[in-house]
């Protein structure tokens, strides 16, 4: 393990993390490490000088624009290579010179925006409310960013504590109780006599001391965790990192989406303080826009992650690897990272999975159509059980969960629904005054998932509103129960014809909805619906897929959606694990750290995908836990026993799939073809058939088909200021 290490730690010195010039024997080049040169923020950025061989280190001079940085560099881990940490640049662009090497790098501020877009307004700053491991907050915001000053505070672990076993990192709970068991550090000049030791994956013993430093960026407020004795040890460099450290670095998210927005966030949503990794020599580092429930909008999360790294490796140095992890919506936000901002996260390593916030929501307003049909429009019309055929869940409690989802979608306040339902969520921190009523305030801020990310999606000039992705012209819901002879062909055609749609207020409407073509499109290049051709194409990714099905809205089916889209996207699912469903991530995360580290220790030239494919552990294979016994196999998408793991985790399915559509779940609006009873299972009289062709004029969908308006992933994908990669070109 420490030979390994070792040459890891010898990679690092070389490692371009998002590329800027290839390095040539007889010439001087320039890269930056900590970010790409042309999206650093906060006037500072690591970077590397390689000489020719045989060239003095002190014979180049180092230049930032007119400003002569030599003195900030210093020999680097590889042979003729500098190293330095360029500070105060300007914002815009800079020139860094190097003898004859020059590299443009543009600089953006602290608080940003770099590509999210036009900062979402209202915005409320939450820094007096943000409580730091001593128990005191970040105080009252220093601007109108919501920025504050940075704090480096203390913990240490108690023998007691050190004792304790870990809990299952699932959700942000265990988490915080993980946190709750370090103590303030009461000086830092000596350590007090009850300190933990821990030995970390290196073989290297250290006290159990944590630095955590807590600050603002991208106006959310930012934390990152390092074992660090100050006792003994000086203050960290990106030179000189503390020894506690194993060079692997963990993003941390945060979980929900329901009233993710307008909120800078008084959380994070989970704890940086994660007594089994930083016990093991891992770095963590975390922002409460990366917390769904803060910020449900992943180009603001990409954002806010990206700076945090950026920031974490002029403070510490270079890690040999990123993964991303995170439950629910930590988990799509990890997914989402990864695959839009390649190169930000190495591997991803997730449990509670959805493929995105979108998934959710549009599963969600599908389910809630029906229950609108099963209870108000034709409250008589069908049996329990084809309700359930239709809808493809479980059972009934299932698909009113479900349904309520798409109460993310809804703006409007207090409307009585369905058991359950509650319309409008918001974080308390922000003033009613400032909502978003039809009556009362049609102009205010408005509380939905697609607001959330207009910036993405677009805005209807006529109401302010986010353009919506949603459409079900075409589908044909229960057609599986109708191929089934579970449902009549008259009830087929009574459910569609009256099934209706929503309007941009969620509003019931008796015609279909019709999605906006440019919402459409953003979605599918900005990766807010997962594309899984991404980044995800050529890390690891690990899925401890959830057993729960009745309740709770974190379906199986979501798993195989993600599955699915990886398949459909890179031909194979190879360098995806799903397990369903071990008690406790230990043995996940020590197999999943063997992967990681294996690929990135490949010195070849072999294409990436090829590295993780070639690491992967023999043990690193699909299947399911019976209690303590793995059942090597790979996971079939049914609800019956057709294999051993069906049989223990039976999986249930979705309207849309149970439309016909694809278990991806990735098509908006759908293709469509002419109505033909041949493609039927079931016989339709004359009179029905002309009833048919009624209702769907326009066609029925072909899911055979690529969705409507369905194009590439943009990798990085802007909507400004960022001229890099922008997506906001007209129609």
């Amino acid at each position: 393990m420490k030979s390994t290490f070792l040459a890891a730690l010898l990679l690092t010195g070389t490692t371009c993390l998002f590329g800027s010039e290839s390095l040539t024997p007889n010439q001087v080049t320039i890269k930056t490490l900590s970010t790409d040169p042309a999206r650093v923020t906060g006037g500072d950025v690591l970077v590397e000088v390689a000489l020719p061989s045989n060239t003095p280190a002190g014979s180049v001079k180092i230049t930032a624009g007119d400003r002569d940085v030599t003195s900030q560099f210093r020999p680097g881990a590889m042979p003729n290579t500098l190293l330095g940490l360029v500070t105060g640049l300007a914002n815009g662009k800079n020139v860094i010179k190097a003898g004859s090497a020059s590299l443009d790098v543009t600089n953006y501020p602290i608080t940003g925006p770099v590509f999210s877009g036009p900062w979402q307004q209202p915005f409320i700053c939450q820094t007096n409310e943000f409580k730091l491991p001593d128990g005191t907050t970040l105080g009252p915001p220093l601007d109108a960013n919501c920025s504050a000053k940075t704090v480096v505070q203390y913990v240490y672990l108690p023998k007691s504590a050190a004792a304790d076993a870990p809990e299952p990192d699932v959700a942000a709970a265990p988490a915080r109780r993980e946190a709750s068991k370090f103590k303030p550090l009461p000086s830092l000049t000596s350590l007090p006599d009850d300190v933990a030791m821990t030995t970390i994956s290196t073989g290297v013993t250290v006290p159990f001391v944590v630095r955590i430093e807590t600050g603002t960026m991208d106006r959310g407020i930012y934390q990152n965790t390092i074992l660090h004795d100050p006792t003994a040890e000086p203050a960290p460099t990106p030179f000189a990192p503390p020894k506690g450290w194993n060079r692997r670095l963990i993003a941390v998210h945060g979980v929900g989406c329901p009233t993710g927005w307008y909120v800078q966030g008084a959380a994070e949503g989970v704890s940086p303080l994660d007594k089994a990794r930083l016990g093991e020599g891992y770095a963590l580092f975390v922002n409460t826009l990366d917390h769904p429930t803060n910020s449900c909008n992943a180009i603001v999360a990409g954002e806010a992650a990206m700076m945090g790294k950026e920031h974490f490796i002029e403070t510490f140095g270079v890690p040999l690897y990123t993964i991303s992890t995170g439950s629910s919506g930590g988990a799509y936000t990890s997914l989402q990272l990864a695959d839009a901002f390649p190169g930000l996260i190495d591997g991803v390593l997730i449990n509670l999975t959805f493929p995105d916030a979108l998934a959710i929501a549009l599963s969600g307003l599908d389910a809630h159509l029906l229950m609108h049909y099963f209870t108000v429009t034709n409250p008589d019309g069908l049996t329990e059980t084809q309700k359930v055929a239709i809808g493809g869940y479980e059972g009934m409690k299932a698909m009113i969960d479900a349904a309520n989802q798409s109460q993310r979608t809804d703006p409007v306040p207090n409307r009585q629904d369905i058991e359950g339902y509650l319309p409008a969520r918001w974080n308390p921190a922000v003033p009613e005054s400032l909502r978003y009523d039809p009556v009362s305030n049609p102009k205010g801020a408005r509380p939905t998932v697609f607001d959330a990310a207009k910036n993405v999606y677009g805005v209807n000039e006529q109401n302010g509103a986010a353009l919506r992705p949603y459409d079900n012209a075409g589908v044909q819901y229960g057609l599986n129960a109708l191929n089934s002879s579970l449902i009549t062909p008259a009830q087929f055609l009574d459910l569609n014809e009256k099934i209706g749609g929503v309007d941009a207020d969620d509003n019931y409407i008796a015609t279909r909805a019709v999605g906006d073509d440019l919402a459409m499109k953003r979605a599918y290049q900005s990766d807010l619906m997962l594309s899984g051709k991404g980044g995800l194409a050529s890390i690891p990714i690990f899925d401890n897929a959830t057993t729960r099905e009745a309740g709770g809205y974190h379906y199986g089916w979501f798993h195989f959606a993600v599955r699915e889209r990886i398949r459909e996207a890179n031909g194979d699912s190879a360098n995806m694990v799903m397990w369903r469903s071990l008690p406790t991530p230990l043995a996940e995360q020590a197999l999943f750290d063997n992967w990681m580290t294996a690929y990135k220790t490949d010195t070849s030239n072999d294409p990436q995908r090829v590295k993780v494919l070639r690491a992967k552990p023999a043990a690193a294979t699909d299947g399911c836990w019976d209690k303590a016994r793995f059942i090597p196999e790979d996971l079939v998408f049914s609800s019956k026993p057709v294999s051993d793991c069906s049989r223990l985790y039976p999986v249930y399915s979705s309207p849309r799939v149970e439309a016909g559509g694809p278990l991806a779940a990735n098509v908006l609006k759908c293709q469509v073809k002419p109505v033909n009873v041949a493609d039927y299972k079931v016989t339709f009289s004359s009179e029905e058939t002309a009833r048919l062709k009624a209702i769907f004029p326009g066609g029925v969908c072909d899911f055979s088909k690529p969705g409507v308006n369905r194009t590439p992933v943009v990798p990085w994908p802007s909507v400004g200021p960022s001229p890099q990669n922008l997506i906001t070109s007209a129609r």
